[in-house]
């Protein structure tokens, strides 16, 4: 007979983790990801849009987007590619900023002073029964990121990348 324990996962208290599986070949969420034209479309969350004032994606690269909330006005991120392994993973960080790219801490950008000033997103993509499962990690505490509403941001922003992609 079996048995079955029950464990409960270490980093949860210290990280966001959300997996996704998406009915699409890899390639096609590598490209959501990684190719302007598509992130345009679904990177931020239903009822948001996001703009790119900077975007060069290669390790090292910078991005400088704001997601514009109707109910929460503007949020600015910097965020700079520490990793990537073409189709299968993106590693980088992201951090609050103004405008013009300058660092922030949370609370001067009217956000949660508990926010990190920085966090490292890690994505993995895998091929999965002829589709791609997706693994997000995010150097945030869970709760954290739940209260305030960054955790159900991600899963928005999951669901539109599903519709882009068709899955």
């Amino acid at each position: 007979m079996k048995s079955m324990i029950e464990t409960s996962d270490p980093g949860a208290d210290r990280e966001v983790l959300i997996s996704r599986t998406f009915h699409v070949p890899r390639e096609l969420v590598w490209k959501a990801w990684t190719e302007l034209e598509h992130l345009r479309h679904w990177h931020a969350p239903e009822g948001c849009e996001i703009e790119f004032k900077r975007f060069d994606f290669r390790e090292g690269g910078e991005f400088l987007s704001c997601i514009s909330n109707p109910s929460f006005g503007e949020c600015w991120c910097l965020g700079t590619y520490l990793e990537i392994v073409v189709p299968e993973r993106i590693v980088y960080t992201m951090a609050m900023a103004d405008a013009d790219g300058n660092l922030v801490s949370s609370a001067a950008a009217g956000h949660v002073s508990e926010w990190p000033d920085e966090t490292t997103v890690t994505l993995t993509l895998a091929e999965a029964d002829g589709g791609t499962l997706l693994t997000l990690r995010q150097s945030v505490s869970e709760e954290l990121a739940k209260r305030t509403g960054a955790y159900p941001s991600w899963l928005s922003m999951l669901d539109r990348l599903a519709s882009r992609v068709g899955s």
